[in-house]
């Protein structure tokens, strides 16, 4: 049976005076639970220069988690998350629509990781992140949804052009900037000793792939290696919120899948 322990950590960083980052979970009720719906981790970022970011943060994550307890039993990982991305983007959007009479912007990034059996399903729409370490080397799973990166993807700008690019930070897709969002959803298998990380901006856009790595895997501690991560994002900048959530696949519950439904294997 898929068994996980994990660690997570928010913190407003050295210069911004509130936290416009969330974080949440949602865990299983019993081994049964594991087995029909997993383990739901989500991450978001309220977008700087927006109102309410930390309500658009919030709204998408605690959409995520709330709804995911009430997914229909045998509904697939990516469309569960499909769904649930765009109901935490309707909801942004209407929170917007009301908040004031002549409406208010709010918009934030996601990146969310539905972890079942041994496969980890993950969701995202911005430049929050997930890493998968394994062998103390790290994997990014996801692509940023900036401007300069699909200028990269299109090769009108190089890597470091794209790094030194003051709008390096301008998202191209974003919850509760339209009515529909476009959300990328992949799926990977998981290994026993396998660590996600789900971070956002204020991390990794201080802290390289390689620090990460190497943190995690000398961590015994989980909750060590994320006061390690936020405690170094904030010595190399701290100017903005830094956020991380630590997943360590201590078991997996191996199984193929056929027309969308998993079996045993043997």
């Amino acid at each position: 049976m898929l068994e996980i322990e994990f660690a997570q950590l928010s913190d407003p960083g050295k210069v911004r005076g509130h936290n416009e980052d969330y974080v949440g979970h949602a865990a299983p009720s019993g081994p049964e639970h594991v087995r029909a719906r997993g383990w739901l981790f989500a991450l978001a970022d309220g977008c700087g220069g927006h109102d309410s970011g930390e309500v658009a943060s919030r709204l998408a994550v605690e959409t995520l988690v709330s709804g995911f307890y009430e997914a229909p039993k045998g509904e697939s990982a990516d469309t569960t998350l499909r769904r649930l991305v765009q109901s935490a983007n309707t909801r942004i959007c209407e929170s917007a629509a009301t908040a004031s009479s002549g409406g208010s912007s709010m918009a934030t990034t996601l990146v969310a990781c539905l972890l079942c059996y041994d496969r980890a399903t993950v969701a995202h729409v911005g430049d929050s992140r997930c890493y998968l370490i394994r062998h103390g080397h790290a994997t990014v799973l996801t692509r940023d949804h900036t401007v300069v990166r699909e200028q990269v993807r299109l090769g009108l700008l190089s890597d470091e052009e794209a790094a030194a690019s003051e709008a390096r930070h301008m998202l191209s897709r974003s919850l509760g900037s339209n009515l529909f969002v476009n959300v990328d959803i992949d799926e990977h298998q998981v290994l026993p000793g396998d660590v996600l990380v789900l971070s956002s901006d204020g991390l990794h856009g201080s802290v390289t792939a390689t620090e990460i790595a190497t943190l995690v895997s000398h961590s015994a501690v989980l909750q060590d290696a994320a006061r390690g991560l936020v405690s170094l994002a904030s010595q190399k900048d701290g100017s903005d919120n830094i956020s991380v959530q630590l997943v360590r696949v201590q078991s997996v519950e191996r199984v193929g899948m056929y027309r969308g439904r998993p079996y045993k294997l043997r």
